[in-house]
């Protein structure tokens, strides 16, 4: 399963816009809080999200859907966060987690989040509060309604033969490298978003772009659209402004690298979108 994807969770948009539905949720004793530190996730003994009674006094809760039957709710904490940024610790806990809880605290995190960076309406610039039950604000001075976005974003295996491009980030652990990575911008498909990032990156050429497989990325919130495309040619022009570096890996040093083996380079973490689409690439 690709990370991040597989909640168990029922969204009800139908009962967003019901005022009494959602004191309803509020009420029910089989209501649950998602606890959140901030935007870092509070874990049990066994690794598994906390959830907690929820307090039907809280008017501040937004309400993220049902789980098996009960209405489950997120409370943020109401300061404004680095959204981007995401620890080695929280990297670990999410590795360890179920991966149906991964995905109901990448909703919880994008969501609280949004909260968080979008206080003031983006027409009037008048102070918004929150609306639907937690999935809109509104801006009581022009009447603006705005919704959490998310942001696409291209990533991408090139192949030029049996090998494959991977780069890497300074910012990244020492001797991990991935599949290129960039925002689609206005006006793009997603196939020339591939062209584009692939050619300003690394210089490289491509050709037919195929589609694999999405996922979104609460960091702070994307939507992760995974490619594979070929290469015209091979030869590599790094923009060092973008990239600590690049090179082409072959159909077995990929094949080590994802079973942990002594290989070239470290391969993504299991809840990255980036490894499943190299385990596609070497078609396992």
């Amino acid at each position: 399963m690709i990370g991040f994807t597989g909640a168990a969770l029922v969204r009800a948009d139908h009962e967003r816009d019901d005022p009494a539905a959602f004191a309803r949720a509020l009420a029910d004793p089989a209501a649950r809080l998602l606890l959140l530190a901030g935007l870092e996730p509070s874990v049990g003994d066994d690794g598994s999200l906390a959830l907690i009674p929820m307090d039907p006094a809280r008017d501040d809760a937004l309400l993220l859907g049902y789980l098996d039957g009960a209405p489950l709710f997120a409370i943020g904490d109401g300061e404004a966060t680095a959204p981007a940024m995401r620890s080695p610790t929280l990297m670990t806990v999410l590795a360890a987690m179920p991966a149906a809880d991964v995905a109901l605290y990448g909703v919880a995190r994008s969501l609280i989040d949004w909260h968080a960076r979008h206080r003031f309406c983006a027409r009037c610039g008048t102070p918004s509060v929150v609306a639907r039950a937690g999935w809109a604000r509104s801006c009581a001075g022009c009447g603006a309604l705005h919704f959490p976005r998310t942001d696409p974003v291209v990533i991408m295996a090139i192949e030029h033969g049996d090998r494959v491009l991977l780069g890497r980030q300074p910012s990244w652990p020492p001797g991990r490298y991935s599949a290129l990575a960039g925002f689609i911008e206005v006006g793009e498909s997603i196939e020339e978003a591939v062209e584009r990032e692939v050619m300003e990156e690394a210089g490289v050429r491509v050709g037919v772009v195929r589609y694999v497989a999405s996922q979104p990325w609460p960091f702070p919130s994307q939507l992760m659209i995974a490619c594979i495309a070929t290469a015209k040619d091979d030869t590599l022009r790094i923009d060092t402004t973008e990239l600590e570096d690049a090179f082409w890996a072959t159909r077995e040093e990929v094949r080590a690298a994802l079973a942990g083996e002594t290989a070239r380079f470290i391969a993504p973490p299991a809840h990255a979108i980036a490894r499943s689409l190299l385990v596609a690439w070497v078609g396992e």
